[in-house]
Order: structure tokens, then C-alpha cells, then sequence
């Protein structure tokens, strides 16, 4: 071989080299690594079976889970639950609880109980019924957002909040999301979209993840029906997961999470939401 062609060679043999990182990490972008299940999605099971049902969810390739401290995780203690998801090779990053949790004395044991299961969040998911007839409601609950959040960002644990379908209905002609996400304060809280809630609530989540993009850490995976009038399995409704997906910073270290809350059977719409979040591409 001429010494030109063996440089250019060389130099072809080079670039591949320097182009395959870049396919590889393509690649890895364009797909959930790990895939989440909000366990209200399987609550029936849950509170008939919660240890052969987690390991029926990780059996279905399901590497996360969102625990409900709302449910009083179906009857178990933290350590119960802990060495649950231990055995069963699972990662609980957050949890959904009831929003008197964060105004009481013992926030900073639950805070405690919220590192012990791996939690990186606390979600709270909707506010009393008060707040239906009052934003002001709205805005003074986001101020104890503000005063919990800080407390748990000293302690390495996020409080967030998540959007209900009514939390789009205008109060007084103000949304309550906008007025409550608003006032709270991004260094301390942070939210997660329920693609799903969204779109029931007659709102756009592309929309709302313009709007709020950075502070979105987290994500409900549902899917309805073209009247938007209840959820349906993943990637039979009017959804764009692709598109949605695809526009999220850092997806990677955002978690996911499937939820269909009005199933048939519950463990055959989780087996078909997951496969249908395995094979996306976007």
C-alpha cells in the first residue's frame, strides 16, 4: 500500500473511531433506560398482594416503581418496603403523599423515611378541596411548598408537586397550575407533568413543557382517547410520546413512570404500557 492510501487509511479508521462514541450515545438518547410504573396503576393488586405483585412488575420489565404514601404503602413499613424493592432489584425514586404531610411536625422524619427507600422525590399530587373555590387558596398553599421544600433540599430529598386533570379549570378566570406553579420557587420545588392529567384537563402538555421546561423533573406516562375522556394503553390514544420525549433535557435522569388508572385488567395493561415505552424510539 502507497504511503498516501495508508494515511488516508489511517485517517478514515480515525474518524470512525471519533464517530462511534457519538452513534453510541445516540443511540442510548433516543430511548427510556428505565421505565417506571406508578403503583396506583396496580393499586388492587397492591393492597391484595404487595410483594408478589412488585415482583410481578419487575417481572414485566419494569426497573422503577413510585410509591403512594397516600396508601400508607399498602399496610408496609419503610423497612418492609425497602427490602422489598431490594429483593426484587427494584428503585422507588419517589413517592406520591397527602399535602397536610409537608405542614406537619414530623416533615423531617418523613424526610428520613423518604433517603431510607431511595427516594429523590416527594410528589405531592393535589391539594385540599378548598383550593377548588379559592386561588388564593392556591398561593398560600404554595408558600408552605416554598417553607417544605427548603427544609428537604437541606436534607437531599425534593418536594414536587404534580398536575391533576382539575387543575386546569379556571378559577375566578385564573388556571390554579399557572397561579401555584407561579409562586413557587424553582431553587426548592420541583414538578412533575402528568402527560395524561394534562390532556384530560384540556391542557397541552408540549405547551406546559415549554413553559416550565427546567423545572420539570419528573414524568407520568399516560395516554387517552381522543375525546379526552378517560386514559387508554400507551400508544393507542391521540399522544405524541415520541415528540414530547424527544424535546426533554436530561431525560435520563428524570423518571418515568406508566400510569393507566382506569384498566381492565391492571397487570395486562402494565405489561402492554411497558412494552410499548421499550420499543419507543424517539
Amino acid at each position: 500500500m502507497k504511503r498516501r492510501r495508508f494515511i488516508q487509511s489511517l485517517g478514515a479508521g480515525a474518524g470512525s473511531l471519533a464517530i462511534a462514541p457519538r452513534l453510541r450515545a445516540f443511540a442510548e438518547a433516543n430511548s427510556l433506560k428505565r421505565i417506571g410504573l406508578e403503583l396506583y396503576a396496580v393499586r388492587k393488586a397492591m393492597r391484595a398482594d404487595p410483594e408478589r405483585t412488585l415482583a410481578a412488575v419487575r417481572m414485566l420489565g419494569y426497573t422503577d416503581v413510585e410509591l403512594l404514601w397516600s396508601f400508607g404503602n399498602f399496610g408496609r413499613t419503610p423497612q418492609q418496603v425497602r427490602a422489598t424493592l431490594d429483593k426484587e432489584g427494584l428503585r422507588a425514586p419517589s413517592a406520591h403523599i397527602a399535602p397536610e404531610i409537608i405542614v406537619e411536625a414530623s416533615w423531617p422524619k418523613s424526610l428520613d423515611d423518604a433517603r431510607l427507600l431511595g427516594h429523590r422525590y416527594l410528589i405531592v399530587p393535589s391539594l385540599p378541596n378548598e383550593t377548588k373555590l379559592s386561588i388564593d387558596e392556591w398561593t398560600g398553599w404554595a408558600d408552605k411548598f416554598n417553607t417544605a421544600g427548603a427544609i428537604a433540599k437541606k436534607a437531599g430529598v425534593w418536594l414536587a408537586f404534580h398536575n391533576e386533570p382539575d387543575h386546569m379549570k379556571a378559577v375566578g378566570g385564573v388556571v390554579p397550575y399557572d397561579a401555584f406553579v407561579n409562586r413557587l420557587d424553582p431553587n426548592v420545588v420541583r414538578l412533575q407533568l402528568d402527560v395524561g392529567n394534562m390532556l384530560l384537563g384540556g391542557g397541552d402538555p408540549m405547551r406546559y413543557l415549554d413553559r416550565y421546561r427546567p423545572r420539570y423533573a419528573s414524568f407520568h406516562l399516560k395516554d387517552v382517547v381522543a375525546d379526552r375522556s378517560r386514559d387508554t394503553e400507551l400508544g393507542t390514544g391521540m399522544f405524541d410520546f415520541k415528540k414530547f420525549l424527544a424535546a426533554v433535557p436530561s431525560l435520563g435522569d428524570k423518571p418515568c413512570y406508566a400510569e393507566q388508572e382506569t384498566p381492565a385488567d391492571e397487570m395486562d395493561s402494565a405489561r402492554k404500557n411497558v412494552a410499548f415505552l421499550r420499543a419507543l424510539k424517539f
